[in-house]
């Protein structure tokens, strides 16, 4: 598969990109994925990188962004932080990749069974690990069911399923509402920012629809 470069890019749209990133994950999931020349590759992205894609996703090792979608060097933009959320640091990453590099597309990628959304469920506290931790805690605020704290850990997998869903949810108006760079290239057409889930069970991502979460 081709490697991308400036002229690629600049036809992309942010619908053709997401499109990419579904095909990409439908190969990964089938087994089928594209046979690449890696070292052609580094050789073809020694001048210059055109990403036609951001992702913002989890440390978590299971998670690789470029393996799950079935793409190569030279074709993501990859952030990544334990509970997939966005900072100061993160937005001016996706603000380079977007406003200055040219990508279209902005994914948040929330997982199934993420460690860090479990240990924000569960309230632990571990050095600075607490404060990021509590970076994630609007969104389990955010879930309201079930309401018995019993019930409202790790030990619930379908809590946990939907703290991490709200909290891709959260992310992406999260996005939107402190980056006005991002805002507004996206008020004209010219990215889009959605949400998805990783399923570790299975290798298939999801795409989020709009406003589920809390």
């Amino acid at each position: 598969m081709k490697t991308q470069d400036s002229a690629s890019q600049a036809a992309m749209t942010p619908a053709a990109a997401r499109r990419m990133l579904e095909e990409g994950n439908a190969r990964f999931v089938q087994q089928q994925m594209t046979s690449r020349d890696l070292a052609a590759q580094v050789a073809a992205t020694t001048g210059g990188q055109w990403p036609f894609a951001a992702i913002l996703g989890c440390i978590d090792s299971r998670v690789p962004p470029e393996l799950v979608f079935d793409q190569g060097l030279g074709d993501l933009f990859s952030v990544r932080i334990a509970g997939n959320f966005a900072n100061e640091d993160i937005l001016g990453s996706l603000e380079f990749a977007c406003k200055v590099a040219g990508s279209k597309l902005v994914v948040v990628l929330g997982h199934r069974s993420c460690g860090a959304v479990k240990g924000a469920c569960d309230g632990v506290e571990l050095g600075n690990l607490t404060a990021m931790l509590g970076k994630l805690r609007p969104a389990v605020d955010a879930v309201t069911e079930p309401a018995d704290p019993a019930q409202r850990t790790s030990g619930n997998g379908d809590f946990v399923q939907a703290v991490a869903e709200c909290n891709v949810h959260r992310t992406v108006a999260a996005i939107r509402a402190q980056s006005e760079v991002l805002r507004e290239l996206e008020s004209a057409g010219g990215i889009a920012i959605v949400g998805a889930m990783y399923d570790i069970a299975t290798g298939a991502v999801t795409f989020l629809e709009e406003g589920a979460g809390g």
